[in-house]
């Protein structure tokens, strides 16, 4: 048997309960996981209010690290007592123990522990696919990038900082602007004090930036779409504060700037592209050019805890489930 946190209705993190599951036998291309870590994403607070649909009742989260102690006929390149990592296939992560397709499953390589790699599966491969597939960076440009200090945004930072990029930050707090500069970001602005649009500016001499990469939403659309230079792209990859609703006219008014919303999904397959992009992130980490654990740890039972400080944007860096 496991244990696994589902939601019966949607609504705030009260509805989270731990629940005793049958964790099954893996199947034809299935492999039973034992976890060791669970990362714990904004995107799982979107399926527990319903923002994303989820059939209920349901399990929650799709981003864990653990070992693998079964697997199904047919799977060859996992094998009993790999460990792995995985951040794409159904919901459910929010478990000590499930069964998988075995095709999502990454290898994780020696060097890098269980404790890093929960921070990394879909954090460090947001950071990959933001900076080198959605818009590529190449080196020498200055960038703006919203939630610096959040778990994708630390790495953020000492990716750009490896890469030569110039991040500008946006942080909530004078402790988030501190842990954003210590991990290679430029420029912080706090947004209870700074203007965005004025400091990003001044910091550019009025050029304004290339790119920004806002994953807030609705309360940073405007001061995105004006610290933009003509031709700019509005990187909107996430909404924690709300759905982003434009008049495709003020792209034109603005500079004729171009708008993308993109999706995981949509960068992460084949598996064989899957396992390139976290071979990068893996390097990255094994150079000494990314440094990443969790800065918050929460057992498996107090999951709606850890979904009250991520909300209450209490959080710095990366949150993780211990089961």
């Amino acid at each position: 048997m496991a244990k696994a946190i589902r939601f019966h209705e949607i609504g705030g993190p009260e509805v989270l309960r731990l629940e005793t599951v049958e964790a099954g036998d893996p199947g034809p291309g299935q492999a039973r996981v034992r976890h060791t870590g669970i990362a714990v994403n904004f995107i799982d607070i979107y399926f527990r209010t319903g923002r994303y649909p989820a059939q209920l009742p349901s399990g929650l989260g799709s981003d864990a690290v653990g070992v693998v102690e079964a697997v199904g006929a047919g799977v060859t390149d996992i094998a009993v007592g790999d460990r792995v990592g995985y951040l794409i296939g159904p919901q459910g992560a929010y478990s000590n123990v499930r069964v998988m397709p075995a095709e999502v499953l990454i290898r994780l390589p020696d060097g890098i522990s269980d404790g890093t790699a929960a921070t990394l599966m879909m954090k460090g491969m947001t950071a990959q696919y933001l900076f080198r597939q959605v818009y590529p960076l190449t080196g020498g440009e200055t960038i703006l990038y919203h939630a610096a200090a959040g778990g994708v945004g630390l790495i953020a930072c000492q990716w750009a900082r490896a890469m030569g990029v110039t991040m500008i930050g946006t942080v909530s707090t004078d402790e988030k602007a501190a842990a954003a500069k210590a991990n290679g970001c430029a420029h912080t602005i706090v947004t209870t004090r700074e203007d965005i649009a004025a400091r990003v500016r001044e910091i550019t001499e009025g050029k304004g930036v290339p790119v920004v990469y806002d994953s807030v939403g609705k309360d940073t659309l405007q001061a995105s779409l004006n610290c933009l230079q003509p031709r700019g792209t509005l990187v909107s990859n996430g909404t924690s504060s709300g759905s982003v609703v434009i008049d495709t006219t003020q792209l034109a008014a603005k500079g004729s700037l171009w708008l993308t919303r993109p999706a995981m999904m949509h960068y992460i397959l084949p598996r064989a592209h899957m396992l390139e992009m976290a071979d990068e992130v893996f390097t990255m980490v094994l150079e000494g050019k990314i440094r990443s654990q969790a800065a918050q740890t929460f057992a498996l039972e107090d999951a709606a805890d850890a979904h009250r400080a991520l909300e209450s944007r209490k959080t710095v860096g990366a949150t993780v489930l211990i089961p």
